[in-house]
């Protein structure tokens, strides 16, 4: 096996070690809001979030339509803070309409991985359910060792060079 392939599977595996993403968004008048959200992750990289209406970020991604979001290795477990093993990507964020066949999927897998809570917020109409959808990213195992996302395949990975 390759290194490439090696930390391609290192890759692929990193967002099932978290249960909620880092989010970053931006207001239409430009203010940034970092916050966190709860997660589901899908084959093809599309990342959902379950989130309140009465949030900034929920209203940042109906305004902008944009999101960063970042998984990152636990400080506790880090052998160096400098180089904490990170995944990022940019993605276009959508809302997914209630009372579809996929909203329904969706919230049945949140309140598999997040249970009973989930049964009580899907009554609460201000939440709302968002594909973050993955256009570009970045996984850093260390010094030296950033990788692209490939765009054409988001389950690949491809040696970043320093430009």
């Amino acid at each position: 096996m390759t290194d490439l392939n090696r930390i391609t599977e290192l890759y692929q595996e990193f967002p099932g070690k978290f249960r909620s993403v880092i989010l970053s968004t931006v207001s239409a008048d430009a203010s940034p809001q970092a916050s966190y959200a709860p997660f589901i992750i899908d084959d093809d990289k599309s990342i959902y979030i379950y989130i309140s209406g009465l949030s900034a970020h929920t209203a940042n991604l109906k305004q902008t339509g944009r999101a960063s979001v970042l998984f990152i290795e636990d400080e506790a477990d880090t052998k160096e803070i400098f180089a904490r093993r990170r995944l990022t990507y940019e993605c276009a964020a959508a809302a997914l309409p209630r009372d579809t066949p996929q909203w329904q999927t969706l919230i049945d897998r949140f309140e598999q991985q997040f249970g009973q809570v989930i049964g009580l917020m899907k009554g609460l109409s201000d939440f709302q359910l968002f594909q973050l959808k993955p256009q570009a990213g970045q996984f850093v195992i260390g010094f030296g060792a950033a990788y692209r996302v490939n765009v054409n395949d988001l389950n690949s990975l491809e040696p970043r060079r320093q430009s």
